[in-house]
């Protein structure tokens, strides 16, 4: 795997994701064909050269659970973004993946 390559392909794939809409990790790796690099995913878009272009606040855990280690803030912060979109949260630190997950790739 390339890394420029690959970290591009996320940053194309996370621009995708709509205003009010979340990905999980594993998503977006699935989406880019690499469905075995969801941590690659997140290295990524923690590396992010592009904050405001990149949506990477709408990318979460498989369990709807937001980032402890977000690089743009922490999870207050991307927490605050999410809710600004108008994203629903089951508790403080997880989505509603039921009613705000992206549907792209997934079955």
């Amino acid at each position: 795997m390339e890394r420029e390559g690959f970290f591009e392909r996320v940053y194309d794939m996370v621009e995708q994701i709509p205003e009010g809409m979340v990905a999980t990790y594993g998503q977006i790796a699935r989406l880019v064909g690499e469905p075995r690099k969801a941590r690659y995913v997140g290295f990524a878009l923690h590396s992010n050269p592009r904050p405001g272009e990149v949506p990477c606040h709408r990318v979460v855990f498989a369990d709807g659970s937001i980032c402890e280690g977000f690089a743009f803030g922490g999870p207050e912060a991307q927490r605050r973004l999410l809710e600004d979109e108008g994203v629903a949260f089951k508790d403080e630190t997880h989505v509603d993946m039921r009613l705000c997950r992206w549907p792209a790739g997934t079955a």
